[in-house]
């Protein structure tokens, strides 16, 4: 499916006249389309074997199925089946047999096939793109993928170097990478041995409840209905999502009914339409962790004393009831709550004095560090009040704005020697955040490591290392949570890298909006069960 569709012209036949909406006046969006305000200049490419930014996520989510799946507001009824009705492990637990479910096509009407799952398994490992790194946890690389994912008639046969949980490997199948791919559609269009992946940054080859109408960058995304989908039609015929940056123009046009939703609002804007009754707010708690890294090359935060110290200087319940109210929560563990094994502990509390009376027992009266920030009003806002707090304690916080670009690459350079910023996790898996936060096998500056602990020059120890990963391992689930639960209990007293609020997503939508979702803790939006009333 193209998408050089006229976006203007699309828009226009949803009877959307945002350009000449009249201020006060109510418009109306069509009965059977979704309209979205959303800040989705991130996206890059629509590629499930590319994408990894959160917009292009939402939109795979949506025109592709993968094998398994999961309800993201149930998460205890766990992995369910999708394109894989069953599946089977073997008794050395180092193989997994999914058998595909019959009957379901492509938007290209071509059969959804054992076969295109194994391909659009194997075209992400050999593609070697960003998300390839959640399949080659398995052992699957480009040279021995082809081997490693086979079919056998309407069967997937995946070959793992080790005998993972069962829920590990299911969890990172569930994910956006997992989406399966038309092969012979996609195929069709490749650009020598790019496996259609320049075709597919701009087209859709799925089987999901949606298929891809159109696509111009910092501009909107349509989606059509399938009214084939083997799961039920939507109730949506269109969605439309708007790229727009600023919260007060997401208001306006949700005020004036030219929009469904708005996902983007500041707490001021929420604030600013709790009295219209047209209007409502829901929270969702999503897995997204603000935090604070102490990179351990700096001689005074390599301090445990400081460590300890910087844990009582946050003013948590102040920063959550101000700058950050309804839109983050305290919570000081690696994982968020809504995974496997998130803990709701959270020991830390505001207390400068007794950080002051840790560092004076340690002999450390004085002392100034810099931190270098991302101009976001959340950063910027927390590493204010964390400036004043350090200095009652004597510290001094040298703050350095940079463009979001610059301060990724100091940090991934493990020059910031404060960062503040968020964590998003990859997969609905723990080990996708214990094995950033809390693993490090290789602490060398030369090794060129992307986990977090290695940003922050952390040595993780080797007990803690040996204990994420088995964790991996552990096929109880019940064993497992609590191996999840004790990891975390030993990265809160020593570690450098301090977890202190979890996001919630605040969506503003019109009163006859039912059933959104924009995707839990641990996964993406999902449209297909919105309706209107």
């Amino acid at each position: 499916m193209q998408n050089r569709l006229p976006l203007r012209a699309l828009l226009l036949a949803s009877a959307l006249s945002l350009a000449g909406a009249i201020p006060g006046a109510w418009a109306e969006t069509p009965a059977d389309t979704l309209v979205i305000a959303h800040q989705i200049d991130d996206i890059i490419s629509l590629d499930p074997g590319q994408s990894f930014e959160f917009s292009g996520q939402d939109v795979i989510k949506n025109i592709y199925d993968r094998l398994v799946d999961f309800d993201p507001l149930d998460l205890a009824a766990g992995i369910k089946p999708a394109l894989a009705e069953s599946w089977e492990v073997s008794e050395d637990g180092k193989t997994i047999t999914l058998t595909m479910r019959d009957g379901v096509t492509f938007h290209s009407g071509n059969p959804v096939r054992a076969e295109d799952a194994a391909w659009s398994l194997q075209r992400v490992v050999k593609l070697n793109k960003s998300p390839a790194f959640i399949l080659n946890q398995f052992g699957f690389t480009p040279e021995n993928v082809d081997q490693q994912i086979t079919f056998e008639d309407n069967r997937l046969i995946l070959k793992l170097d080790q005998p993972y949980a069962q829920s590990y490997v299911l969890n990172c199948l569930a994910a956006e990478v997992g989406s399966v791919v038309d092969k012979e559609t996609a195929m069709s269009h490749a650009e020598g041995e790019d496996f259609g992946n320049a075709w597919l940054s701009t087209n859709d080859a799925g089987s999901g409840a949606y298929s891809l109408a159109a696509w111009r960058p910092n501009e909107a995304v349509q989606l059509a209905a399938n009214a084939d989908y083997w799961q039920g039609a939507p109730a949506m015929k269109r969605v439309i999502v708007r790229h727009v940056q600023e919260s007060s123009a997401q208001r306006l046009l949700l005020e004036q009914g030219d929009i469904d939703v708005a996902r983007n609002l500041t707490p001021t804007d929420v604030d600013g339409i709790a009295g219209n009754d047209k209007l409502k707010v829901t929270d969702e708690l999503r897995g997204r962790i603000l935090y604070m890294g102490l990179n351990q090359k700096d001689p005074l935060l390599q301090r445990p004393e400081v460590i300890e110290a910087m844990k009582y200087l946050v003013d948590y319940k102040g920063i959550e009831a101000s700058f950050l109210k309804g839109q983050w929560k305290v919570h000081q563990n690696f994982l968020p709550e809504g995974y496997l094994g998130g803990s709701d502990e959270n020991p830390w509390s505001y207390d400068v004095e007794k950080a002051k009376q840790i560092l004076t027992d340690a002999g450390i009266t004085s002392g100034k560090v810099r931190t270098v920030i991302r101009d976001i009003r959340e950063y910027t806002d927390t590493a204010q009040t964390l400036q004043a707090a350090m200095a009652q304690a004597g510290l001094t916080l040298e703050i350095q704005q940079m463009t979001g670009a610059q301060v990724l690459d100091a940090y991934r350079a493990r020059q910031v020697p404060i960062f503040i910023g968020e964590w998003g996790p990859d997969y609905a898996d723990p080990n996708t955040n214990a094995s950033t936060f809390a693993y490090n096998p290789n602490n060398a500056d030369d090794a060129g490591l992307s986990q977090l602990a290695w940003r922050n020059a952390w040595a993780v120890p080797d007990e803690m290392n040996k204990a994420t990963v088995a964790a991996t391992l552990e096929g109880d689930t019940d064993k497992r949570v609590q191996m999840y639960l004790d990891i975390q209990k030993d990265y809160r007293e020593i570690a450098p890298i301090i977890p202190m609020f979890q996001k919630i997503e605040q969506v503003a939508s019109q009163r006859n909006v039912q059933h959104w979702t924009s995707g839990g803790s641990v996964s993406s939006a999902m449209y297909r069960q919105v309706t209107k009333e």
